[in-house]
């Protein structure tokens, strides 16, 4: 039988009894709770759980919630609501009605300071939707060796949805952009438990905001946003690593100055010149660091999944996505000999160039041990690396998936 337990969710306007259900022995078995790679403490404590709304996902910590999704979920074009990843980084999460739900939008360089309810922008504003994959800047951080610190995730902090919403270039727009601006903050209502917490703000270079497919977004696969992915609205920053999606979106301010706080100036920064960005957030660049943009080209096999038994001598087939920073992918090859020979797989239907790419692959085992390799390339020539670039946060990880089988 489920067990039941009650845990304690403190939001922004007092405390709420949350029921979270916890699979049973059998169904944990079933589901694999990440990659051997992963650090010992880490699968070892990991658990299927359910939150309110959601299916069950693997617990990488409960408070702040960080739940993954797990990689079967992958087979599907678009990552159901109830199985998208959950990040956050503050403890505090408000239940907002979206009746009740303002979005401030001002700052020093905004013209015309206004406040919208969700019922004016769905009015006032064109309405558009796009396909593009939400993923945690440390997504497979428990595959870093020497391991880092952070939350340690397999492969499923991320996730596949159409979303659909209001270009924050036309908000903006209607608000009216100074010529002194910056850059544009953005704040989610929730919060954290200790007064000192830094709140959670992130910025945008003011061409990333109004570049026309970074939107707010207040519906995802054709429903309105979860409460774990950021109900009622929130930001929605195509081909860029999640640490900018803002759930819970509240208030847009339009800076005349970089903004300056632990959010933008010591987290989610990568060593100067180690990962092959075109994307540039030079206002917030040091002489020594950057702030992550821009997701780098990568892949997973999703189908087998590692340690499982093939049928020796029959067809196999290998299926995966592939996806990158807006690029677009131009091929994956497949290696079913440990790396040695490479062939190209067959790529699946194109959802557009912020989305991951289905692909699959056919091929015979032999009788023995099996080891499968993956690898994308995008349209601009980069491609995955053989062995993941270390870097102090565990960010970017898309070093090629080695992926060990058996035939009999």
């Amino acid at each position: 039988m489920f067990t039941r337990r009650e845990l304690l969710v403190r939001t922004g306007s007092g405390v709420l009894a949350v029921s979270s259900l916890m699979l049973p022995d059998w169904a944990q078995a079933a589901v694999s709770l990440g990659p051997a790679e992963l650090p010992e403490g880490t699968l070892s404590s990991a658990v299927l759980e359910a939150l309110p709304g959601k299916k069950p996902l693997i617990k990488r910590s409960f408070r702040p919630p960080n739940y993954e999704t797990p990689v079967d979920a992958f087979t599907q074009p678009f990552t159901p609501n109830d199985q998208f990843f959950v990040r956050y980084h503050l403890s505090n999460i408000p239940e907002i009605a979206a009746v009740s739900w303002r979005l401030h939008v001002g700052g020093a360089a905004a013209q015309r300071p206004t406040e919208f309810t969700l019922d004016q922008l769905r009015r006032e504003f064109p309405t558009v939707e796009l396909a593009a994959v939400c993923q945690c800047s440390g997504n497979r951080r428990g595959l870093a060796n020497p391991h880092v610190t952070g939350v340690e995730w397999g492969y499923g902090a991320m996730g596949n949805a159409s979303w659909r919403g209001v270009r924050l270039k036309d908000v903006l727009t209607k608000v009216g952009v100074a010529k002194e601006a910056v850059e544009i903050a953005f704040d989610g209502a929730d919060s954290g438990v200790v007064e000192k917490t830094p709140d959670f703000v992130k910025s945008l270079p003011v061409w990333k905001a109004l570049d026309n497919d970074t939107m707010i977004a207040f519906e995802m696969n054709g429903e309105p946003l979860p409460h774990w992915n950021g109900f009622p609205a929130r930001l929605i920053v195509p081909g860029w690593t999640a640490t900018y999606w803002m759930k819970h979106l509240v208030d847009i301010r339009v800076l005349t100055e970089p903004e300056s706080n632990f959010w933008m100036r010591m987290a989610y920064r990568l060593p100067l010149g180690k990962f092959p960005m075109v994307d540039r957030f030079t206002s917030q660049e040091t002489a020594v660091n950057t702030p992550i943009t821009e997701m780098v080209v990568n892949s997973l096999m999703v189908t087998p999944q590692a340690g499982s038994v093939l049928k020796a001598g029959e067809v196999t087939e290998v299926m995966g996505i592939a996806w990158d920073g807006g690029y677009g992918i131009a091929r994956v090859e497949v290696s079913v000999d440990g790396g040695r020979a490479w062939r190209d797989a067959d790529l699946g239907r194109d959802p557009g160039r912020y989305a991951w790419r289905p692909w699959s692959y056919l091929f015979t085992p032999q009788t023995g041990a099996v080891e499968l390799l993956a690898r994308a390339t995008n349209r601009i020539g980069q491609t995955q690396t053989d062995a993941p670039i270390w870097n102090p946060a565990g960010y970017h990880h898309n070093a090629v998936q080695r992926l060990p089988l058996k035939a009999v």
